[in-house]
């Protein structure tokens, strides 16, 4: 069973706790990984690139020089794409691609990015998140941890209870925060170190008993 190192935000080591196995033990496919990566990667994309053809550029339409007798080239227009400022050939349009992925496929990838983390070594647990005040707490939380783990990149994943003490983690150099529940297969890939907040795991286990208390009414 995989077990991840329990901090306190001064940074100091309490304990261990083993992971839920039906998360962070799943199988890693690194092509659904690479399939989400992808995805989630051009979505991000807003599809405004463009460049004008020869037809949009606004320019005079009087003929160069004349047709025959120059000895030069024959050329109709300062709109074409020999000419500076002129229209670009095949130049990139705007162009909004949606690629997607089935609900199914986003969970398994995102159970493979936790599985490939925790095998990794690359999962941390944070107690004592209500009990933060100032954003130089989790600064010095990160400085004493970064020396002992090695790793200069950290992502927070942070309980709905506590998402009040998200103010005092978003101004932070190299910190990403994410709300636990809304975390995807991408934020996990480009994570760096992960910090998960304690008490994401005991909501969890609080929502699980609610949801086997109401199977039971609805069976009765």
């Amino acid at each position: 069973m995989l077990k991840a190192q329990i901090y306190t935000i001064k940074g100091t080591k309490v304990g261990e706790m083993t992971l839920p196995k039906d998360v962070f033990e799943q199988k890693i496919n690194m092509d659904l990984l690479a399939q989400a990566n992808h995805v989630f990667e051009e979505r991000g994309h807003v599809g405004l690139r463009n460049t004008k053809t020869r037809s949009e550029i606004n320019r005079t339409t009087k003929k160069i020089y004349a047709q025959k007798g120059t000895g030069g080239a024959r050329h109709g227009s300062r709109r074409a794409n020999l000419y500076v400022g002129g229209g670009v050939i095949f130049g990139p349009r705007p162009l909004r691609r949606v690629l997607s992925m089935s609900q199914s496929q986003r969970k398994a990838a995102l159970l493979a990015a936790f599985s490939a983390k925790a095998k990794a070594n690359k999962i941390i647990i944070l107690r004592g998140i209500t009990g933060i005040e100032k954003t130089a707490e989790v600064g010095k939380f990160i400085d004493n941890v970064a020396k002992e783990l090695k790793h200069k990149k950290f992502t927070f994943l942070l309980s709905e209870g506590n998402l009040k003490n998200f103010k005092f983690f978003r101004n932070l150099k190299d910190a990403t925060t994410v709300l636990y529940k809304n975390t995807s297969a991408f934020d996990v890939i480009g994570a760096g170190q992960i910090v998960i907040d304690e008490d994401a795991f005991e909501a969890k286990k609080e929502s699980a008993s609610v949801e086997k208390v109401a199977k039971k009414v609805v069976k009765k």
